[in-house]
């Protein structure tokens, strides 16, 4: 009772005090993806806090690697797999486990060249253009992507109560997963040299959820393949 009390007060305070800073684009975050392989996959964040937030993105993962979070200005997609279907939760109920968030007011849009097809040319492509519109890039910021995608494999995760062995090929295939072709998506990520292990993985710097353009599929994005008509959004300073 306790700890539930400390874990409450605690949460509280974090985003009570992130509702009064920037809201261009200064990144925060919850829990490590190293914790998580480890095999601790409780709460540290509860996503009611974040409704209280204008302009707020988000992703993460669900306490007990129960499902994906994903919010768009301030509206949530969060993803769970029920009877092996994927179902998305518009609501703020959720906890997370793993929380990585932001408030952007003002975003400038960026038309990628069809050159930049891969999630390796991506991110080369997002560090040059952000050091171009003045974002500190020693610090964590998240961007967006829009427009059809070539190609999307996705995951849902639904982890396995009990299973204590952890790998990042497990956590793809844990629970409902698939390949998106020629689709109309909203791509939200998280772009640090400095967080693998905590919230990217070591083969990485970029963090990345989406959601379809009609809002009934969502989840974590494993790889992408561009589409010469999509955009990119950084924070506009």
């Amino acid at each position: 009772m306790k700890h539930k009390l400390l874990f409450s007060v605690l949460i509280g305070l974090l985003f009570t005090s992130c509702e009064n800073q920037e809201t261009d684009g200064t990144a925060h975050y919850t829990g490590a993806l190293k914790t998580l392989m480890s095999g601790d996959l409780r709460a540290t964040a509860s996503l009611d806090s974040l409704s209280r937030m204008r302009n707020s993105y988000a992703l993460g993962a669900i306490e007990n690697l129960k499902g994906e979070v994903q919010i768009f200005n301030a509206e949530p997609f969060n993803s769970q797999v029920v009877n092996s279907q994927v179902v998305i939760d518009n609501s703020f109920k959720a906890k997370a486990s793993l929380l990585v968030w932001a408030q952007v007011d003002a975003w400038v849009e960026l038309s990628i060249p069809s050159e930049v097809k891969d999630i390796s040319q991506l991110e080369q492509f997002i560090m040059k253009h952000a050091k171009a519109q003045g974002l500190d890039v020693e610090k964590p910021f998240p961007f967006l992507l829009e427009g059809k995608a070539m190609s999307l494999n996705w995951h849902v995760i639904d982890w396995i109560d009990g299973d204590t062995i952890h790998t990042h090929e497990k956590h793809k295939t844990s629970g409902s997963n698939g390949v998106l072709k020629n689709q109309k998506v909203e791509v939200l990520g998280f772009y640090s040299e400095k967080h693998k292990g905590v919230f990217t993985h070591h083969s990485t710097l970029m963090h990345m959820h989406f959601k379809t353009d009609n809002g009934d599929l969502a989840g974590h994005v494993d790889d992408l393949e561009l589409a010469h008509s999509m955009i990119l959004k950084l924070p506009k300073k």
